[in-house]
């Protein structure tokens, strides 16, 4: 169950920003001051944790945030694909956005990602690799490379709509949440899933130019020899749509329906 931390608008917000953390500490409060500076777009911030002793909690408690809507969405389970999920449960708003902790750089493309949304786009992907895009700064390079290579197979021989399909980094309409089922239980598997399942069913999917950098301050939570086995089924499942035409994606059957 989510708490309440700042006094809440009476105006329900047009997007919520899913925010997993792990011990951030005072750094989640460049990522909140950028997105409050940044965004004209009714938003709301929903802090999904794994345990109460998380240093993230206290720094957001004893800070001014200057009126903004933050909730604490406790995670049942541990890591940040349950974390992110549980937040997208208690998500309420027509637009949802996964959004890194540590992230105080991209806050300005919210907004241009949210002009895509209101056009009609599903799914609304933060790219590093279309132009204008900032790359991979600082990333190892083993990492780099198994991104590129299933960036690059994914645009130019499964059509992919995305210059950055394995990115984490998107933004989801509630039609893409509350119809199609998450089957991934592993890092962020879920957000190609999400996406090569949009795709197969036909639902508009774009992107905007993105920024990334490695932080040498920080130990990334991205698990490569671990989380590449899970991302794999999806990959193909991409190639599968595009070259065997398979049946539209799994869906959640709505009572009624």
């Amino acid at each position: 169950m989510s708490e309440l931390t700042h006094p809440a608008p009476i105006s329900d917000p047009e997007l919520d920003i899913v925010i997993p953390v792990f011990n951030e500490g005072a750094g989640i409060l460049d990522c909140l001051r950028a997105l409050r500076e940044n965004l004209t777009t009714p938003f709301r911030v929903l802090i999904c944790y794994d345990f109460d002793e998380d240093d993230t909690l206290t720094a957001i408690n004893g800070a001014d945030l200057g009126g903004m809507r933050v909730e604490f969405v406790k995670n049942p389970g541990r890591g940040p694909h349950r974390a992110i999920t549980t937040g997208f449960q208690a998500s309420t708003a027509p637009a949802v956005r996964m959004y890194p902790a540590d992230d105080d750089y991209n806050a300005g493309i919210v907004d241009r990602m949210m002009a895509c949304f209101r056009d009609g786009a599903d799914i609304v992907c933060a790219s590093r690799f279309m132009p204008g895009g900032g790359g991979l700064e600082g990333c190892p390079v083993m990492k780099a490379a198994i991104v590129r290579v299933a960036d690059f197979l994914l645009v130019h021989f499964a059509a992919m709509p995305t210059h950055d399909a394995t990115n984490g980094f998107r933004l989801f309409s509630r039609r893409v949440l509350d119809t199609i089922e998450i089957e991934s239980h592993l890092g962020f598997t879920y957000s190609i899933e999400l996406m090569v399942k949009a795709h197969r069913l036909g639902w508009r999917i774009d992107q905007v130019p993105a920024n990334w950098f490695e932080r040498p301050d920080k130990k990334s939570r991205f698990r490569l020899l671990k989380w590449v086995p899970a991302y794999l089924p999806w990959f193909f499942y991409a190639f599968a749509t595009t070259w065997l035409r398979r049946p539209a994606a799994t869906v959640r059957t709505r009572p009624g329906a």
